[in-house]
């Protein structure tokens, strides 16, 4: 079985057989043509994704860029190992927006930027992170969007706003809001963990994952009892994410104690 087949097999499994795919044409066509080839935006499960098929091939480098220091979605280049010797620094195709409107008037979040973007019709494989700020927000994206977002995007939400080229230099470090959550469970379902990060009640939340609305460490999660385990990530849409930082142990009555922190 080829290195391919084994990798699809694999992945095939979690139902990511069409990304991974998609990055194993990528790897192959850079070691053919001993260049190299950049994915689109990932999420770190893609990029994970991106890690083990470099793993499982000869003269393949993996470089990764997200515009900044820190970013979560980035995108990957499958280098051939001598082309990287000589090559310089890649050209990842990434550039940036900024988004501005009178803070007096309305309050906008992520969410709504992300939406107003995608109401365009633009695919998030083109986008990014979004970096909120006050009265403005910063938008990674690709070279090729940069022209169609600035003469089409003319509002957020129901906020007038004008859109800006910037350098990725000038691209703030993200700000992100935590908040530590202490809680004691019944079981380390999924569930319930996730009940208690979001601050809603089971029933809820199994509902919201039924809906696809929840993911685990960037995959769609398969069940609400499906375990948890220290490391991992929850996110949800709309609501930001939350980690399992520390599971100390059972209290006297046989729940467990939690430490989660939440993403705002």
């Amino acid at each position: 079985m080829s290195e391919r087949d084994k990798i699809l097999r694999y992945y095939r499994s979690s139902g990511d057989a069409e990304l991974a795919a998609k990055l194993l044409d990528l790897a192959e066509i850079a070691l053919k043509s001993r260049k190299y080839k950049v994915s689109e935006f990932l999420d770190p499960y893609g990029q994970s994704i991106a890690e083990t098929i470099v793993a499982h091939y000869d003269r393949l480098t993996l470089e990764i860029n997200g515009g900044y220091s820190g970013s979560e979605r980035v995108k990957v280049a499958f280098v051939e190992s001598e082309f990287l010797d000589y090559a310089g620094s890649l050209d990842f195709g990434i550039k940036a927006i900024v988004i501005k409107w009178d803070s007096r008037y309305c309050r906008l979040s992520h969410r709504d930027v992300l939406g107003a973007l995608m109401g365009l019709g633009i695919k998030r494989e083109v986008l990014g992170d979004i970096i909120m700020a006050s009265e403005q927000c910063y938008v990674v994206t690709d070279t090729a969007m940069v022209n169609y977002i600035s003469q089409n995007l003319t509002e957020v939400g129901q906020a007038t706003i004008s859109v800006e080229s910037v350098t990725l230099d000038d691209l703030p470090a993200k700000e992100e809001k935590v908040k530590e959550i202490r809680a004691t469970v019944a079981s380390l379902r999924l569930d319930s963990v996730a009940a208690s990060g979001f601050g809603t009640s089971r029933t809820r939340m199994s509902e919201d994952i039924a809906a696809a609305k929840v993911k685990i460490n960037w995959q769609e999660a398969k069940s609400s009892s499906q375990s948890v385990k220290v490391g991992d990530i929850i996110s949800m849409r709309g609501r930001g994410r939350v980690e399992v930082v520390e599971i100390p142990g059972q209290t006297k009555k046989g729940r467990y104690s939690i430490l989660l922190r939440r993403f705002i």
